[in-house]
């Protein structure tokens, strides 16, 4: 292929990938409301938008509130976007874009299926944006690390105690949990030894990380979570605290856009949680109908969401220092910890002394 022919096939693919993540993104928030009522023993969105099917001698709602979010953007849309005064206005306008922009950059190298042939196209060695990055892990890591810009900007420009306070605390936490969450990410880069994503995926063929490593698993897991600052790590939107913190100087659809990089972000990390430690795309049958691997890494993605959705629901906002705390003084020494052991056993592994190690060590106990 030639230069040309690979920028139009990126740019074809990602568009399609970006199209069909932002649509996610929308009922992303369906998902979760639907899902927190059903939780918390209440009613979701029921509503706008459903079916009438006729059933005993009334009507059940069948998709009920599926066009919910579609009045919530047009709501946005249409509400009021007020500018206070004495902003600095290039930069509170750049905020909310610097916001979206690093959810959907993270999706470029996320490997959705193996490689496969559509007529004359040959998506190999995996369907992806741009497939075959031989540091894709260093990319997703500098991507991510934007996103504190966005609220620290935001904070600033806005000219409001409560919206700079927001955007120090979003700093703190947000270095915090980053060393965490780079540290545990080399461990399947040690277990692949490589960074290109889709060789990650090929690399747990025969079983997922998860099972080999479950602690880096929830070490990541709860990183990710604090990177979003999804609850309980959402210090920086504290209402009781700080009036809706960093973008509580927002609104219409400047506040949707901070609103939609939050969702995808969810989208982008439980792809990214998949891929490393849940086999990614791999599953049966996969490697003779390669279709299946959209399929899988979406159900993946949807188990990753449901369970962030279950935490929103089940635990209380932590105190401030209790998030620190926790960041540094137990997340931080685990993932150190673990990635230490790690490269050991590997490195034992590639020596040949790990499996003598493990005959004596058996051996002992079974007597």
């Amino acid at each position: 292929m030639s230069s040309g022919e690979i920028v139009v096939r990126a740019l074809i693919t990602g568009f399609i990938i970006s199209l069909v993540v932002i649509t996610g993104f929308a009922y992303t928030t369906l998902f979760e409301r639907r899902l927190l009522g059903r939780l918390q023993a209440r009613i979701g969105p029921n509503r706008v938008g459903y079916i009438p099917i006729p059933w005993r001698g009334g009507e059940k709602r069948f998709l009920g509130g599926i066009l919910q979010p579609a009045a919530d953007a047009v709501k946005l849309f249409l509400k009021e976007d007020p500018t206070p005064a004495k902003v600095n206005r290039v930069i509170y306008n750049l905020a909310p874009m610097l916001a979206v922009i690093p959810a959907i950059l993270i999706l470029a190298v996320i490997p959705w299926a193996p490689a496969f042939r559509i007529g004359s196209a040959k998506f190999q060695p995996y369907f992806a944006i741009a497939p075959n990055v031989n540091v894709g892990v260093l990319f997703i890591l500098a991507v991510t690390s934007i996103g504190v810009y966005s609220i620290v900007l935001a904070g600033w420009a806005s000219n409001s105690k409560y919206a700079v306070l927001g955007g120090i605390r979003a700093t703190a936490q947000m270095i915090s949990y980053e060393l965490s969450l780079g540290i545990i990410v080399l461990v399947p880069i040690m277990m692949a030894n490589t960074m290109d994503m889709g060789q990650i995926v090929e690399a747990q063929r025969h079983v997922w990380y998860i099972f080999l490593q479950p602690l880096a698993a929830i070490v990541f897991f709860i990183a990710g979570m604090a990177e979003l600052q999804r609850s309980p790590f959402d210090l920086l939107e504290a209402e009781q605290e700080l009036s809706a913190g960093f973008n509580v100087e927002y609104g219409s659809m400047r506040f949707g856009m901070f609103f939609m990089a939050e969702y995808m972000k969810m989208i982008s990390v439980s792809a990214i949680f998949a891929t490393f430690f849940l086999g990614g795309f791999r599953g049966p049958f996969v490697d003779d109908l390669p279709w299946l691997g959209f399929i899988y890494i979406f159900i993946k993605i949807v188990a990753g969401l449901f369970l962030m959705i279950w935490i929103r629901a089940t635990l209380p906002r932590f105190r401030y220092d209790q998030l620190m705390s926790f960041g540094w003084k137990v997340l931080l020494p685990i993932a150190v910890l673990n990635f230490l052991i790690t490269a050991v056993l590997i490195v034992m592994a590639e020596e040949g002394t790990l499996a003598p190690l493990i005959d004596s060590v058996s051996k002992f106990f079974t007597g």
